[in-house]
């Protein structure tokens, strides 16, 4: 079919929740896509941080191929082999502590270990079964009463209704009222204004290591030991939204490895199947015992095709180094980008961790990202204001030269449109 043509039958038949760019990828392949017309693109988005191993990655595809042809579906009320063999590489993988970010891997004794998987399809659907957890855990140790989660503004945690009422942004809210109660929302980074609203009603507190929709802001390694620590004091189970960060995107596994803090839960999904849809809940025993058969389910959570991904996933991840390639690159795309921030003035700042970046600028990143991808570099505009590149974590140097030099030309053709204005 012709991009006209798929356009044509998305606008009839589509419901209409994206302003959908009228490309038409067909084919993908390691950092590449190409469209329907036979054009090539760069991809700096990957889907949103789903294919962090790149577009088909031959790994990812055999065991996809090879599961799809002997079992793709089974209740769950059957024991699923592809699914336990999955939640125990994902939980020795939480098992091993770094000192990233200044951080000391002895620095949380008293947290345990995350050791228990829910698997569902989606991070919304992980954050909603933390939620969930996070109340039923609350009620059965300390009866009711204690069942509000704090959040931060500008956060994002997905598009259910309990999700959008976790995220700390009205414009995900808006006709959706009434919203579910139970939600306190404090600013980012501030962790005075956490200790303010926490009160006797409270039972978790949930944030992203790094704010992915809200601007690509990093928590401050000070600010998030000093969660863990209002936590521990005050008996709140600690929720680490993931959904973006996880999976080798900040260079370690999980992203709350660089700052030496341990969470009673961790929610993720996108890069998990690297392409596939799958979600993960992890929890600590403590936490996890809040939930019972009954509590809660998932009808294709931890199905055969999506857990053999999962696994040819994690298993690349461990044998090809990814997470620790993604801290060297992210350094490097960082280095250039602030070259390139010293020969533009309408860059503002780059900030971000491993390769999850983001460009602040003074102009309008939109236009930016249309220029972008009229040279043929896919990335994504959010905020307004702020580009954000989340590149393939087996990106190489020359690609990410390639990528800086046209947004630095799109961002000079944009400069330059407004010095004629």
């Amino acid at each position: 079919m012709t991009t006209d043509e798929v356009v044509a039958l998305t606008d009839k038949y589509v419901i209409k929740t994206y302003n959908r760019l009228p490309i038409v990828f067909v084919r993908g392949e390691g950092c590449r896509l190409w469209d329907a017309d036979g054009r090539e693109y760069l991809d700096f988005m990957t889907g949103l941080a789903v294919n962090s191993l790149g577009q088909c990655h031959p790994a990812v595809v055999e065991a996809i191929r090879r599961q799809a042809g002997t079992l793709m579906h089974v209740s769950n009320v059957f024991h699923i082999q592809q699914q336990a063999v999955l939640a125990e590489m994902l939980v020795g993988q939480a098992a091993k502590r770094s000192p990233g970010g200044g951080g000391d891997p002895q620095s949380d004794p008293a947290r345990p270990d995350l050791a228990k998987v829910f698997f569902c399809n989606s991070g919304a659907e992980a954050n909603e079964a933390a939620i969930k957890l996070a109340r039923r855990y609350s009620r059965v140790k300390y009866g009711e009463g204690r069942y509000e989660i704090v959040t931060a503004q500008h956060s994002f945690h997905g598009r259910t209704l309990a999700a959008i009422t976790a995220t700390g942004q009205p414009k995900y809210q808006h006709g959706f009222e009434p919203l579910p109660a139970g939600f306190k929302y404090v600013p980012f980074n501030d962790l005075p204004a956490a200790r303010e609203v926490v009160s006797d009603r409270t039972c978790a507190i949930m944030l992203e290591p790094v704010q992915g929709e809200g601007g690509v802001y990093p928590a401050a390694w000070e600010y998030l030991c000093g969660i863990r620590d209002l936590c521990r004091e005050r008996e709140l189970l600690l929720i680490l939204d993931e959904v973006q960060t996880g999976i080798g995107r900040t260079g370690e596994f999980y992203a709350y490895q660089n700052f030496g803090v341990e969470p009673d839960i961790v929610t993720l999904a996108k890069a998990l199947g690297g392409g596939i849809a799958i979600g993960a809940m992890m929890a600590t025993d403590e936490a996890a015992a809040g939930f019972e058969p009954g509590s809660h389910a998932s009808t294709f959570g931890g199905n055969p095709v999506a857990c053999a991904a999962g696994i040819a996933v994690v298993q690349t991840m461990i044998d090809e180094h990814i997470p620790e390639r993604a801290a060297r690159m992210g350094a490097y795309l960082k280095s250039k980008l602030g070259e390139m921030a010293d020969r533009r003035k309408s860059v503002v700042e780059v900030r971000g961790l491993g390769l999850m970046v983001g460009v602040e600028l003074e102009v309008d990143a939109s236009r930016v990202q249309t220029l972008a991808l009229e040279h043929g570099l896919i990335i994504n505009c959010i905020a307004g204001r702020i580009l954000r590149l989340l590149p393939p974590l087996t990106v190489g140097r020359p690609d990410i030269d390639r990528a800086v030099a046209t947004i630095e030309q799109a961002i000079a053709q944009v400069e330059a449109s407004l010095l004629r204005a």
